[in-house]
């Protein structure tokens, strides 16, 4: 049901007010509140706005203003009071009970796995394992541990063969007029942009606009741009306005000052409790020894170790991944993500919900092979472990979890898709519908770079200049984008192919390609 605005505003202002005062930052005011009576300048006669100013001109209020835009980017709009939570997850129930039954799928492939090799979910490591892990925490990647027997939970080809098999069940034999012609693989009808809204949406990609991460722009030297480019984004910096800083990366980032960019669009200050709360999960690692981390470690071994860029960054990965396990914060992100938290029941409790526990403790399914892609180039920006790793959290809960569950959300990795096959059907259909009659559906290629935001197969700087923009735009809708662009791009070649092998072939090395190019083009030139 919709809301009128301003009802719908008056209940985001009570929901942000109440995330907030559990937090830090609302303790850290009312501390400064009081420190200030004892200042000079704060009289008793007004003394409400004198404090305000107080807080104004010290930072502070810029510090809330960022905090309540950091809640307003991460939750969703707010429903109708009277809808039903499960509505906040995913208004569609067939999406609902698809998205279950997955969950189902993952959790009996791990309980059969625990049951095959004879070792529990979760268990506490002796005296001696512990001092071990403590001693090596900063060189995990020099262990060799056996891990043959262990599979990996699934892989990109399972899941889309689940999105390939979704249906809305309203729409029986296929009898929707307006989705009948769409040949694609993903046959529900959601509702994706065409270009003229992708234009609009990401109009600062447009031609005649600075950017980096071109270097032949027509209209502006790229050197005077850059330059002056760094001198905006340093004053950015200064202002500390997450607002700002999002409007800003749209263009790219300069290197030197994405690191800082990207923490304050994600409002991650690395406070010490921040620092503290890293240090306990690091603990809990330590002290217990789950099952996902043989699963953690052996995805490590083959994402990291077989790839030049990331190899440096093994125990770095580790360190992330096996703390970001047991992250119970992460279960917030479940009231508006249409996955549930896999739970677990206590040996000998089955099914009694008192005893249920969630498995793993932050509740995430199991593809870690793409979190992994998704820590690995956030290590080259940050050194730091517990800065890393709240920056990884903060990515994950606001996009990547997007691109592992299944929603009718525009970001959601079912929507991508979509938008991927209209995008190539629309604007190229010669080339789609060879690629289709040769039996190499666009979408069996592409799924993985999507899956993986394109980590692990574009080039480190390119794939930095990419999340510049899914930061700036506050979506992953230029993933599918890109794809597409990537098709256009190399359409020529594709249309000689006569197998799906050889199609792989000519699109299995992206790492020469130039990103904002190639969006550009596709987005502004090419389509009519």
């Amino acid at each position: 049901a919709m809301l009128d605005p301003e009802r719908g505003l008056s209940l985001t202002i009570a929901r942000v007010v109440q995330r907030l005062q559990g937090s830090s930052l609302h303790s850290q005011l009312e501390r400064q509140a009081r420190v200030s009576l004892h200042k000079p300048e704060i009289r008793l006669e007004s003394l409400k706005e004198d404090i305000k100013d107080f807080l104004k001109t010290s930072g502070w209020e810029k510090k809330l203003q960022n905090a309540v835009y950091s809640e307003l980017n991460v939750f969703p709009s707010p429903c109708h009071p009277a809808a039903p939570p499960e509505h906040i997850k995913e208004p569609l129930a067939y999406m609902r009970k698809a998205q279950g039954s997955w969950e189902k799928r993952i959790l009996r492939s791990l309980n059969s796995m625990c049951t095959e090799l004879n070792i529990p979910l979760a268990q506490k490591r002796p005296e001696n394992e512990q001092k071990e892990l403590l001693n090596k925490w900063n060189e995990m990647g020099t262990d060799e541990p056996d891990l043959s027997l262990f599979r990996p939970v699934y892989a990109p080809k399972d899941f889309l063969e689940v999105l390939m098999n979704l249906r809305n069940p309203n729409y029986e034999n296929g009898e929707q007029p307006s989705f009948r012609n769409h040949l694609g693989l993903i046959q529900v009808p959601l509702k994706v942009k065409d270009i003229p809204e992708l234009k609009e949406g990401f109009s600062e990609l447009g031609l005649n606009i600075g950017q980096l991460g071109i270097d032949d722009s027509a209209q502006v030297p790229p050197e005077f741009f850059e330059n002056e480019h760094v001198r905006v984004g340093q004053k950015v910096l200064a202002e500390q306005d997450s607002a700002a800083a999002q409007q800003y990366v749209r263009q790219g980032c300069p290197t030197a000052l994405r690191a800082d960019l990207w923490a304050l669009i994600l409002n991650i200050s690395n406070q010490p409790e921040d620092i503290l709360y890293y240090e306990q999960l690091k603990s809990n690692v330590i002290q217990h020894d789950l099952l996902v981390d043989s699963l953690i470690y052996k995805d490590v071994k083959l994402t990291a170790s077989n790839d030049d860029y990331y190899f440096v960054f093994e125990d770095y990965l580790y360190q992330v991944l096996l703390c970001f396990s047991r992250d119970t914060s992460v279960l917030e992100h479940f009231s508006y993500s249409s996955a549930t938290p896999p739970k677990s029941y206590i040996q000998g409790k089955l099914g009694m919900e008192e005893y249920a526990v969630f498995y793993p403790p932050n509740g995430m399914n199991f593809n870690y092979n793409s979190f992994i892609l998704s820590v690995a180039p956030l290590c080259f920006l940050y050194h730091e472990p517990s800065k890393l790793y709240q920056i990884f959290r903060e990515m994950y809960v606001r996009f990547f979890f997007r691109l592992h569950s299944i929603s009718s959300h525009p970001s959601g990795i079912v929507s991508l898709c979509l938008l991927f096959e209209t995008l190539l059907q629309t604007h190229l259909p010669q080339l789609f519908y060879h690629l289709r009659e040769i039996g190499a559906q666009p979408l069996r290629i592409s799924f993985k770079w999507m899956v993986r935001a394109f980590s692990g197969y574009l080039a480190t700087d390119q794939l930095l200049l990419l999340w510049d923009r899914i930061l700036g735009y506050n979506s992953l809708e230029i993933l599918a984008v890109l794809a597409a662009a990537v098709f256009a791009f190399r359409a020529v070649n594709l249309m000689e192919v006569t197998s799906l092998a050889a199609a792989e072939a000519v699109l299995a090395d992206l790492s020469t390609l130039k990103v904002m190019p190639l969006l550009q083009i596709f987005l502004f030139a090419t389509v009519a």
